[in-house]
């Protein structure tokens, strides 16, 4: 029992390590990765590579997928672009995962030690923000030493045997486990890598852990997935995009597993190695053999979730919910809501000319009804922005939530006072019959 705490322990921590150099980089540099991506769209290979280098940096596919999915809801870029991108995404965090496979557990203390260091004398600053970087890049560090030294003592156990038998020679119940961890630990990365320390303390097979490493890949499309479960088609479009190309590589990959145990992993440095390398050449296979058929699985994704059709609805167009773990990004959605909100104002205040000039009661209606979507405007935004972690915000960023906050409420005076207007010109022009 005590072996197995050490090793959920070390699981847990190899997960947070994660979770704070994903936050922290997004939080540092978030603004500029997010200029970068919407920069490279001019076509789908400069596309895969700036995804490819935003996902080597926040060290989670999942994040580049919320964000370049929020880009296609606020109509940024477009479909085929966006599955570029995750193309590049998913090789850029298969990359860092064989850079960890590799023992740099030498830098764990000095990463926590400056880490720490950083944070705790400048923890508002920028440099405090690297400081929380360097203490995820350090955890991470120690949890993959945690793991195989509390995995050995576990191949005694009998039941730890049996549950591996039961995993053996079952390619399509791997990958079931593989796709559960990824997703209960919000990071495939940190599933691969535990994977490839398990591998190598041989406490799973080698042909297990080829299995898992699948499941894992297919993990972290499903997590996207239903992380914009509830945000706008658009959004959905992408990761749903995603999701079908990992299924269709797990699909095309899972029979050679054989093949790259018999011939290319003798050829491997060592097994955690192999391991890594199993991942990224899986991702580099299916980025390479599938980025000509963006246009194609953009298509038949459209078709599978078609846009909304009909009478607009009230519901915010740029709130995207998944946005709100980088809080340039969910800034960014806000501020292209409140604009939005600008618009509805604007055709409110060209409307009154109209019903002044032609004594129309029924667009008088109409405009004072609208004041009734700009109230929601300012509610919902006003709700979105609240949810924001303010921590995680910089001086400019601060800013410019301030800066929405005080922009919204003045347009949601400005609709008060046009539709308290529009309410004298029916009753003292319009329903007098003046002209």
């Amino acid at each position: 029992m005590k072996h197995l705490l050490n090793l959920l322990s070390a699981v847990a921590l190899l997960v947070w390590g994660t979770h704070l150099v994903r936050t922290g980089v997004l939080r540092v540099f978030g603004a500029n990765l997010r200029t970068m991506l919407a920069r490279s769209m001019g076509n789908r290979f400069t596309a895969a590579l700036s995804g490819m280098g935003v996902t080597a940096l926040v060290q989670s596919s999942t994040a580049t997928s919320l964000m370049t999915s929020s880009f296609v809801g606020q109509g940024l870029i477009t479909l085929p672009a966006a599955l570029a991108v995750m193309r590049g995404a998913d090789v850029g965090t298969a990359m860092m995962s064989v850079l960890f496979s590799f023992d740099l557990s030498w830098l764990s203390p000095l990463f926590i030690f400056v880490g720490v260091v950083l944070f705790v004398s400048r923890q508002a600053s920028t440099a405090g923000r690297v400081g929380k970087v360097l203490i995820g890049l350090g955890l991470m560090l120690l949890a993959l030493e945690m793991v195989v030294q509390a995995s050995g003592p576990m191949l005694a156990s009998p039941i730890i045997k049996a549950m591996l038998g039961s995993l053996n020679s079952d390619i399509v119940l791997e990958i079931f486990m593989g796709t559960l961890l990824a997703v209960l630990a919000y990071s495939s990365l940190a599933i691969v890598l535990l994977i490839a320390a398990m591998a190598a303390s041989s406490v799973v097979p080698l042909d297990v852990a080829l299995g898992l490493v699948l499941g894992a890949n297919l993990g972290s499309g499903l997590l996207a997935v239903l992380t914009t479960a509830k945000s706008a088609v658009e959004v959905r479009q992408v990761t749903v995009g995603n999701m079908a190309f990992k299924l269709m590589g797990v699909i095309i990959v899972s029979p050679f597993i054989g093949l790259w145990l018999k011939h290319v992993q003798p050829m491997m440095p060592g097994t955690a190695q192999g391991v890594v390398l199993f991942h990224l050449g899986f991702n580099v296979i299916i980025s390479i053999g599938f980025i000509g058929f963006t246009q194609w699985v953009a298509k038949w994704v459209a078709r599978l979730l078609p846009k909304p059709t009909g009478t607009q609805s009230r519901r915010p167009h740029h709130l995207d919910p998944s946005a709100l773990s980088t809080p340039s990004l969910a800034i960014s959605c806000a501020a292209r809501e409140a604009l939005y909100q600008a618009d509805v104002v604007e055709t409110m205040l060209l409307g009154v000319h109209d019903v002044i000039q032609k004594n129309d009661l029924q667009l008088a209606e109409r405009l004072r009804k609208m004041d009734d979507e700009v109230d929601e405007l300012y509610s919902s935004i006003k709700y979105y922005l609240t949810k924001i972690s303010r921590e995680g915000m910089g001086e400019e960023e601060s800013r410019r939530w301030t800066d929405i906050i005080s922009f919204t409420i003045n347009m949601e005076q400005v609709g008060d006072i046009i539709e308290r207007v529009l309410i004298d010109i029916e009753e003292k022009k319009i329903k007098k019959g003046r002209k």
